[in-house]
């Protein structure tokens, strides 16, 4: 196999990596200490063409391809885990699904502004009750003449409520099908519309300085055709939006595993104990070498899972597989970053305290670990 980059995909990689170190890095701490969206920063990066990196440039997108997106997180989260996911579930979950099943009119009144970085966009599955168990959705829908009147709740929603928040499309039960279970539909709620209510911004462990909510639909109106696809469809179209979202997570945590290496090579070559760097010890350079080694693997992982996308090939268990390996891989790789760092690794002044705050979340968001093994185990049996 051959894993040479090609040119756009070098160029992207290292745009990225350079605007992360420039840009990114000098403001991470202070945005994580005051849980502060970076609006100038996401406003630099649509100009950049960043939050629209896999869409079509007839569209108002990059037209960069699934892989070239993925190295761009994986750099950007290299910088800060908080904006790294800001981009990603804006670009994945937010923009992705208007381009794969929207009407054309739909991609030119929302996925245009969405690609060329003017607005975010949110994605609203998980509910306080629903997380792991998607189908559980409580939120419903009911037709009322010429549009759908949406009531319900959601949970731990990225982008609703940055100020450039254009909307959010939401999951909600339209009916029940023939074999008893719920009907989904997903209905695309712009901001402002009356009966969407968009809670406080919600306090975290990490990934301070994206922008977490809660959202609730009391009696909240929208045209009928808001519907994005088909009525009853919603189900099927978050799950394969999901596939390739676990597939960019897995390349935001190779992304913050690399960040935790960097840091650790840099300080064990400083820190001096016994006359001597801490690197020169081999129980030091035992944890460098797993962490850079955890990270090649879930690197490869990544790439494997994007070119089978790319190439329109089932990639189901190998985004799984990605999500989960490179997501455990970044806490195990937060954890010895911090031990490297010893009692200075527990201070906020040094960066892999804020990390090992990060990293948690990587094995929660778009599909716990244990998930990943449930859908793992399923491919394994034919399932």
């Amino acid at each position: 196999m051959d894993f040479t980059l090609t040119d756009e995909q070098l160029s992207i990689q290292q745009t990225c990596r350079d605007f992360a170190e420039k840009a990114i890095k000098p403001i991470a701490k202070a945005i994580d200490d005051r849980s502060e969206f970076p609006l100038g920063l996401i406003k630099e990066m649509g100009a950049m063409g960043l939050l629209g990196l896999p869409i079509p440039e007839k569209y108002g997108g990059a037209g960069a391809d699934f892989l070239a997106y993925c190295l761009a997180l994986e750099e950007i989260a290299r910088g800060d885990a908080s904006v790294a996911i800001t981009m990603e579930a804006h670009t994945s979950l937010g923009a992705t699904p208007f381009l794969h099943f929207g009407t054309e009119q739909q991609k030119q009144r929302y996925l245009v502004p969405l690609a060329q970085g003017e607005q975010l966009w949110a994605f609203g599955l998980t509910e306080p009750g629903a997380g792991s168990d998607s189908a559980g959705t409580q939120t419903h829908a009911e037709r009322d003449g010429d549009a759908w009147v949406i009531n319900g709740a959601k949970m731990f929603i990225t982008n609703a409520g940055t100020p450039i928040s254009g909307g959010v499309t939401v999951t909600a039960v339209t009916g029940m099908r023939a074999d008893g279970h719920k009907e989904i539909t997903n209905l695309i709620v712009p901001q402002g519309t009356p009966g969407y209510v968009i809670g406080p911004p919600l306090k975290k462990m990490g990934w301070k300085a994206s922008d977490t909510r809660p959202l609730n639909f009391d009696n909240c109106r929208v045209p009928a055709d808001n519907v994005l696809g088909q009525v009853g469809t919603g189900f099927r179209q978050f799950m394969g939006i999901l596939d390739a979202g676990r597939v960019a997570i897995a390349a935001l945590c190779v992304g913050l595993a690399q960040a935790c290496l960097d840091e650790s090579l840099k300080y064990a070559n400083e820190r001096r104990q016994f006359g001597k760097p801490i690197s020169a010890f081999q129980a030091i350079q035992f944890k460098l070498a797993d962490m850079a080694m955890e990270i090649e693997l879930a690197r490869l992982m990544y790439y494997k899972a994007a070119w089978l996308h790319m190439h329109d090939q089932p990639f189901t268990k190998e985004a799984a597989m990605a999500k989960l390996f490179a997501s455990e891989t970044s806490k195990r790789a937060a954890d010895q970053a911090v031990q490297i760092h010893g009692g200075y690794g527990f201070m906020d002044d040094f960066p892999v305290s804020r990390y090992w705050r990060n990293v948690k979340v990587n094995e929660i968001g778009e599909g716990t670990s244990e998930v990943q093994r449930m859908i793992i185990a399923k491919a394994l049996q034919g399932r």
